[in-house]
């Protein structure tokens, strides 16, 4: 173990104790008014991974690990849990949820690992006597304000754990095609006739959970890929506005064979 971690956790833990004591802004804060500073972190940390930026990642990691401990902070002064509650709770959880590392269940692949891990979380739910009923069903784990796309992707992961899936990608591939069919055929409707955009929606939300599920298949984050698009696509077009604006042209008054040419001379740059 790093002997410094424990001074440097305990020096952490004293400097976060102080600032709710003496500083103004932490102490008015509540769990509400943190919710959404942590997710706007939470956010930041996931694009310093997006960049591989380790320095950046440090700085970001250390800004959550702050609002966790603030949490904890509150809940000790509500007389609800303590820090170290927990942590005692985390490292119970981890071991009970890794049997074949801390029991006698052999398993060989991660595969098998995460839908172990699934099962048994559904199991220590189901188990909890004052959990309310409709928090013990297979997909009540999966946070209600979690961002669409990868909410498709977990609750896909959570019914594969009990074998609620298909069996082979290349039947998951038919579906995507099969809904991307009726995609196109009441997006048509709706150009011809003005009708049925709720009928259009509805499809496309068919399509876009028939493609996350072909992801999971090929082992592809449907959450990581649409990030990675949209940051080529955010480096691509700020290239074209600034060659434009090297030339003194407005996009506003360019046409888009015009704009295209910048936005093929960025591909090129950034390859």
């Amino acid at each position: 173990m790093n002997e410094n971690l424990l001074p440097s956790f305990q020096r952490l833990f004293d400097v976060v104790h102080e600032l709710r004591e003496k500083c103004p802004w932490d102490r008015e804060q509540t769990i509400d008014s943190l919710r959404h500073l942590t997710i706007e972190e939470t956010y930041e940390l996931s694009d310093s991974v997006l960049k591989g930026d380790w320095e950046e990642l440090k700085v970001e990691a250390g800004d959550v690990l702050l609002h966790l401990l603030f949490y904890s902070m509150i809940a000790e002064e509500q007389g609800k849990f303590s820090t170290e509650d927990m942590i005692v709770a985390l490292v119970d959880k981890l071991i009970r949820r890794h049997p074949h590392v801390y029991g006698d269940l052999k398993m060989e692949s991660a595969e098998e690992v995460t839908r172990n891990w699934e099962l048994i979380k559904s199991m220590e739910k189901a188990a909890m006597p004052s959990a309310p009923a409709k928090s013990k069903t297979i997909l009540s784990g999966v946070p209600v304000s979690m961002p669409s796309l990868i909410k498709a992707l977990r609750m896909q992961e959570k019914v594969r754990a009990v074998g609620f899936d298909w069996e082979h990608p290349e039947q998951v591939w038919e579906k995507v095609v099969e809904e991307m069919e009726e995609f196109h055929a009441e997006a048509e409707r709706f150009r011809i006739h003005g009708q049925g955009k709720e009928e259009m929606e509805k499809e496309f939300g068919d399509l876009l959970f028939a493609l996350v599920n072909y992801a999971r298949f090929v082992d592809i984050n449907p959450e990581d890929a649409l990030a990675k698009t949209n940051e080529k696509f955010r480096n691509r077009f700020e290239y074209l506005e600034r060659r434009a604006g090297e030339e003194g042209r407005d996009l506003r008054n360019m046409t888009l064979a015009e704009m295209d040419v910048y936005w093929e001379e960025s591909k090129q740059f950034f390859r």
